[in-house]
């Protein structure tokens, strides 16, 4: 198996977007998968690398990344050294950084005996789930879609982050990461961007026009992301199957560091039914 990890691929805005793939190195046309972390995610975190492998081993040409400003660097691509740069994220900045991913493996060269472009999946995590449902209702190239634990609504979110009066006089909400335990800034910018874009970012009329095969998988046990958010999706879609997985929690019992040589048994049950939907 090949794996390359940190490729810097150009983001649109200023930042580079840290990417790794995982492939079997045989020169023949390969499946891609495009997966794109979730809310104080990244590329490395918890079994991420493990799920990689799995799909590479199955056949599939694996591409996961840090969405440009979620915090991480290209010298330091794991949690959170640039918190300047996670204030200053927002939706459409990661819809931007996901189209110039599917540029970058469209055109690039070093891949071009090992990418089947006519067979372009995109699988996301949480927010991540949303975004990639935005984004195969808006690129023709996506064939296939998969959400793991998606949220269903970019509005709700955009303004409970705190009193928007408030916000908008501090210029900032902060958000402890329990893990870390940094203070991690929101800058106003995330609110007013998300209105001026807000047709756009509307993922209830991204699924209605989807068109493409969608997997939609949620944990019963989801305290972050109520499983109400899957079936919201299900209901919105034409062509969808929601797969339930039991006694699955948002991240499917895996935490990070993931220091076991295997995926936990709930994430397990999840790599098996990405594998059968994309096949």
């Amino acid at each position: 198996m090949k794996v390359i990890q940190n490729i810097l691929v150009p983001g649109k805005h200023k930042k580079p977007i840290v990417t790794d793939v995982f492939y079997k190195e045989d020169k023949t046309p390969k499946k891609v998968v495009i997966f794109c972390h979730g809310y104080k995610g990244f590329k490395d975190w918890g079994a991420w690398n493990l799920m990689a492998e799995a799909f590479a081993k199955a056949g599939f040409f694996f591409i996961k990344f840090n969405f440009s400003h979620n915090g991480g660097t290209a010298e330091q691509p794991i949690d959170f050294p640039d918190l300047e740069a996670f204030g200053n994220n927002n939706y459409t900045k990661e819809l931007y950084d996901l189209e110039n991913v599917l540029d970058w493996i469209s055109s690039e060269e070093n891949f071009t005996n090992d990418v089947d472009l006519n067979h372009i999946a995109l699988i996301g995590h949480s927010r991540g789930g949303g975004i990639v449902l935005l984004k195969a209702n808006e690129d023709s190239r996506v064939k296939k879609v998969i959400t793991l634990a998606a949220v269903s609504d970019f509005g709700s979110r955009s303004s409970t982050i705190g009193d928007l009066e408030n916000w908008r006089k501090n210029g900032v909400k902060y958000v402890l990461n329990g893990r870390t335990k940094q203070n991690m800034p929101h800058f106003y910018q995330f609110y007013t961007n998300f209105k001026e874009n807000e047709n756009r970012l509307f993922i209830e009329n991204a699924v209605k026009n989807l068109k493409i095969p969608l997997l939609i998988i949620h944990g019963d046990n989801d305290t972050s992301i109520s499983l109400k958010e899957g079936q919201k999706i299900e209901f919105w879609s034409t062509n969808s199957q929601l797969e339930i997985i039991e006694n699955a929690d948002h991240v499917f019992n895996v935490s990070h560091p993931w220091l076991q040589e295997n995926l936990s048994k709930e994430l397990e049950e999840v790599k098996n039914l990405c594998l059968r939907f994309l096949d």
